[in-house]
Parts: C-alpha cells; structure tokens; sequence
C-alpha cells in the first residue's frame, strides 16, 4: 500500500506500478521478516514433536484460537458457566477473524482453523510490509528492516503465526497510521474501522486518527487564522469512518445483551476490565515479596523497559498519531486487570515502541546489527516454543 495505491485519483495502472515498486522495496524487510518467523515455526515444530505434541494444534486449536473457531462455524451465542460463578461468552471475541474465517473455508479446501491460520500469516506479512513502510518512511529503507525484524523476533513474536487476531490488527493498524502519516484520510478511516472489527483495542486506532486530525487543522488555524472546511472532506470522512467498525460491534453486543454497557459486562464475566493497573501491581507486589522474587523483578524490569521505550519515543519527536496509538496501546494493557499472562500478547501490536531501538540499529554496522537480530530472532524461537508447549497464551 503505497502513496499511489491510497491515492483515490491516481488509475489503475499507476497504483499498480506504485505498489510494485513499493513491494520490490519492501522485499528485503519482507524476507528478513519470513526468515526470522520461519526460525520460530521450525524450532516450535521440533520442540513439540520431542515434547509428544503437534505444533499445529498449539498454533490453531487452543486458547483463543477454539473461541474464534467456534464463532466462524456457529456464530454468537455460546457461553460457558465456569465452577466459580464466572460466564465466558463467545460475545468478547470481535468479528472480523471470524467471518474472514468462515469466508476462506467456505472457498477453499481449509478448516476454520487452517483459514484462522492462512489469515494470521497473511495478515502478518502484511503487518511486516507496513511497518517497513513506516520505518522506511521515518529513517530509511534501513530503518524499515530493521523495524519489521524486530517486530518478528520479539519474545513472543510466535503469536504472529496462531490463529489469533493480533497479526490482523496490527496489520490494519499499522497500514491505517501509515495511511495518516501520508494524508490519505480515508483510506485511514476504512482501514481504521476495520480495526475496529478485529479486538477491543481498535479504539486506540480511531483515538489515534482522531488526534491527528484535530492537530492538523489546529496547525492550519494557527498557520493561516482560520480552518477552511472545504478543503478537508477526505479528512473529516476518514474522521467519520475511523470509529464506525468499533462502535457498531460494541453497540450491537448492549443490544443483544439489554444494556448499553452489555460488552463490558461480557469481559466482566471473564474477570477483564480496567482498575488503572491495581491488581497488576499487587500481582507484581505479590512476586516481589515472595519465593518468585526472580519472576517478579523480570516482570518488573519488563515494564520499565516498555515504558522507557515510550518515553525515548515521545522525547524524539515520533509523530503523534504513533505516539496516541502506541501509548494507548500500552496503557490498556498495563492497567487491564485480566490474566496476567496474557499481557505481553496485548502489548504485541505497540510496535511504534520499537521505533527507537530499530532506528539505533540502522545506523550500526550491517553486520552489527544483523547479529544483534539474529540473537533476538533465536531467543524468540526459542521462547515461543517454550511457551506454548508449556502455559502459553490464554
């Protein structure tokens, strides 16, 4: 997607060239992403055929996966009454995974999972591709390498490749702030209300636009004393777009639920919401104080470093639509008071916060800084396959 292929005026055959010439860029970072995400299949597969288990199956039919899967094959409606009093519905899933799900297998010769599968993989090689064309956009072609390599080799970059919706939000995430950042307003809303189908944090997106927005007609008014409306019909349609996706899933859910607040009794029910952070922090606490005092200083050192990295981002001047999203991101994140495990997973799509180290990469050495990912890329093979032969995500 490049700036032809979101220009509604160029034609066909333009857009066409400008995207090929886009993806002939991008086909480095594209292959460095593969290559690093290829590592973490192989090494799942042969951890989890010496553990007795299929690497198929921990990809595409556990946690979440079964929820997403149960929806494309049956729709809305089911519900699970846990021992404790606590209801898990199938309503706290958004949609868009699911119906791609129901679509592809309808077409082709694939499960609900295996087309949870394709979608995911599709899906992040298309996220690879945006965050290339961010890096490339802000520090270079360099700079997009070495962002969507490190977005493939964090710990738990395996996610990536499960039959899970992080790698489709953050693939229409990211393309919908790229989008942002070259002016193409509506193409930001479509990409954004999508988005907004595809997980709860779909807000962050519309926030993000939506801040944009705001700052470049604030920046015209002090610029030249006033706002000329007419000359911002793509800006104030994207504007209008961005949250459609997001409130209609939301709204519908109160609906079937009798109340307007009927998606956030839903998450209730699996004991998600926000508190500001209190229960992580007396999690944390409770590590600290404890006999887990080396998990409790790695989860403490973790957050300082995400949070860090945030900081060294708004200090060097990123653009604040990737400051809103990346911040809001992170901040749902950290104060969701839900299973702790599955924090690192909710943080996945913040890769606005790996700007600043994918910037200090590109400017080492080639060979330098291929080490460095290099030695990341193992660490999460490795990772990945430890986990999810083990507790994995929730």
């Amino acid at each position: 997607m490049t700036d032809l292929a979101f220009s509604a005026t160029a034609g066909p055959a333009a857009a066409g060239r400008g995207a090929g010439a886009a993806l002939r860029r991008a086909a480095p970072a594209l292959a460095a992403y593969a290559a690093i995400r290829l590592l973490g299949l192989v090494v799942l597969a042969a951890w989890s055929a010496a553990a007795g288990k299929d690497w198929q199956t921990l990809l595409a039919a556990r946690w979440d996966s079964l929820w997403y899967t149960r929806v494309a094959e049956h729709g809305y409606g089911y519900a699970v009454q846990l021992p404790g009093g606590e209801v898990h519905s199938n309503l706290a899933f958004f949609p868009l995974l699911p119906w791609l799900e129901r679509g592809l297998s309808a077409l082709l010769p694939l499960s609900a999972a295996g087309a949870g599968l394709l979608v995911s993989w599709a899906a992040s090689l298309a996220a690879a591709w945006a965050l290339y064309a961010t890096g490339e956009r802000l520090h270079g072609p360099r700079g997009g390498i070495t962002l969507a390599a490190l977005w493939a080799a964090v710990p738990i970059g395996v996610v990536q490749s499960m039959a899970y919706s992080e790698a489709l939000f953050t693939a229409l995430a990211a393309w919908a702030l790229y989008a942002v950042l070259s002016g193409r307003w509506v193409w930001a809303g479509v990409l954004t209300s999508l988005a907004g189908l595809t997980r709860p944090v779909g807000a962050a997106v519309v926030a993000a636009v939506w801040a944009a927005a705001a700052l470049a007609l604030w920046r015209e008014r002090a610029r030249e004393g006033r706002v000329t409306w007419r000359r911002h019909g793509r800006l104030l349609a994207g504007v209008a777009l961005a949250p459609l996706g997001w409130c209609a899933f939301f709204l519908w859910v109160g609906a079937r639920q009798g109340s307007l607040t009927g998606y956030l009794d839903v998450q209730a029910g699996w004991d998600n919401g926000f508190d500001g952070g209190l229960a992580f922090a007396a999690f944390t606490w409770r590590l600290l104080t404890g006999p887990a005092l080396p998990a409790g200083l790695a989860l403490a050192a973790g957050v300082v470093a995400v949070v860090w990295l945030y900081v060294l981002g708004v200090r060097q001047g990123r653009p604040v639509p990737l400051l809103v999203y990346g911040g809001l991101v992170l901040a749902l994140a950290l104060t969701a008071k839900g299973y702790f495990g599955s924090k690192p997973r909710l943080m996945l799509p913040a890769y606005p916060l790996l700007l600043p180290p994918a910037a200090a990469l590109a400017r080492w050495r080639p060979r330098y800084a291929a080490a460095v990912l290099g030695v990341l890329a193992a660490g999460s093979a490795v990772y990945g396959a430890f986990w999810l032969n083990g507790s994995g995500p929730p």
